[in-house]
C-alpha cells in the first residue's frame, strides 16, 4: 500500500443523501493529524464545499478519541542548531500554517459542518471540533488544551478561536494553565449542540445532518459566512455584507421555493441551489 492510499484510508470520505461523511480512521494514533492527514482533510473539506450535491458535512472518528491533535510521534529536529533555537518562525512556519489552514478549511466551508466528538479532542483536535458549526458529543467526550504543559505555544488558531467561542478568561484558563473543558461544561456554555450517550451518538448526528441537508444550502452557507465574519467587523461592514448576501440569495431556486411554499401554505422542498 502506498502512502497516498494509506492516508486516503486514514481520512475517509463518502457522500450519500446530500451528506459528505468524513471519518478520521487512525485509532492507533488516537486520530492524531500529521501533515499528510491534514492535507488530505483540507482537500476533502474543499471538495465537499464546492460540490453541489453535498449539502452538509459530518466529521467523525473511529476509536476512543476524536483527535489527539498533532502527531507528536513524528521525528523532531535537534533543540538547537548552531547554538540558537531551532524552532524559529522560518523553520516552524509550514507546520503551523498547515494547522491554521485546516481550521480555516472548516470555518470557510460553505456547507454546515457537524463535528461528532466521541472521545477526547485535544489541541488541534479541539480546535477542529470547535471550528465546526455544530458539535454533537458523547458523554465520554472532553476538550483538552495541553500545549503549555508540553512547553508549546498554542497553535491551530487556538488563541483566535477560543476567546470567540469560550470568552477571553476561560480561553486564558485553558491555554495558559493547560487543562480540560469537561463536556458537561461545554454543553452548559452552548458549545455542544447535543450531548448524548455513546450508543446514541451516530443516530443524533445523522438526524442533524439530514435536517441540514434538507435545508436551503446557499442561504445556510451565506448565513454561516456572515456569522463568522461578524466577529471581526464593524457594524457598517457587517450590514454591507448582509445586503450583498441577501441580494445573492434572492436569485436561488430555494428562495423562490420558500416564498411559493409560504403562499401555498405548505412545507418547502429545498433543492440546495
Amino acid at each position: 500500500m502506498t502512502g497516498s492510499e494509506d492516508v486516503t484510508q486514514q481520512v475517509r470520505c463518502t457522500v450519500a443523501d446530500g451528506v459528505a461523511r468524513i471519518v478520521l480512521d487512525r485509532p492507533e494514533k488516537l486520530n492524531a493529524l500529521g501533515p499528510p492527514q491534514r492535507e488530505r482533510l483540507i482537500a476533502v473539506l474543499d471538495q465537499a464545499g464546492s460540490s453541489v450535491p453535498v449539502r452538509a458535512v459530518v466529521l467523525s472518528a473511529v476509536g476512543r478519541a476524536f483527535c489527539a491533535g498533532g502527531d507528536l510521534s513524528l521525528p523532531r529536529r535537534d533543540p538547537a542548531v548552531d547554538g540558537r533555537p531551532a524552532r524559529v518562525v522560518g523553520e516552524t512556519g509550514p507546520g503551523v500554517r498547515s494547522a491554521q489552514a485546516l481550521i480555516a478549511a472548516v470555518l470557510d466551508c460553505p456547507k454546515p459542518v457537524i463535528a461528532v466528538v466521541n472521545g477526547v479532542a485535544a489541541g488541534m483536535g479541539a480546535q477542529l471540533a470547535l471550528a465546526a458549526d455544530f458539535v454533537v458529543a458523547s458523554t465520554r467526550a472532553r476538550f483538552a488544551e495541553l500545549f503549555i504543559t508540553r512547553g508549546i505555544v498554542p497553535d491551530a488558531g487556538a488563541a483566535y478561536l477560543l476567546p470567540r467561542i469560550l470568552g477571553l478568561h476561560l480561553a486564558k484558563r485553558l491555554l495558559l494553565l493547560g487543562g480540560d473543558l469537561p463536556i458537561v461544561d461545554a454543553e452548559r456554555l452552548g458549545i455542544v449542540h447535543q450531548l448524548v450517550e455513546p450508543e446514541e451518538l451516530q443516530t443524533a448526528a445523522d438526524a442533524l445532518a439530514a435536517r441540514l441537508a434538507a435545508g436551503p444550502t446557499v442561504a445556510v452557507g451565506l448565513a454561516k459566512r456572515l456569522l463568522n465574519q461578524s466577529l471581526d467587523s464593524d457594524r457598517v461592514a457587517a450590514f454591507d455584507r448582509e445586503e450583498m448576501a441577501v441580494a445573492m440569495n434572492v436569485w436561488t431556486e430555494d428562495s423562490a421555493e420558500g416564498l411559493r411554499s409560504f403562499a401555498e401554505k405548505r412545507d418547502p422542498v429545498f433543492r440546495g441551489w
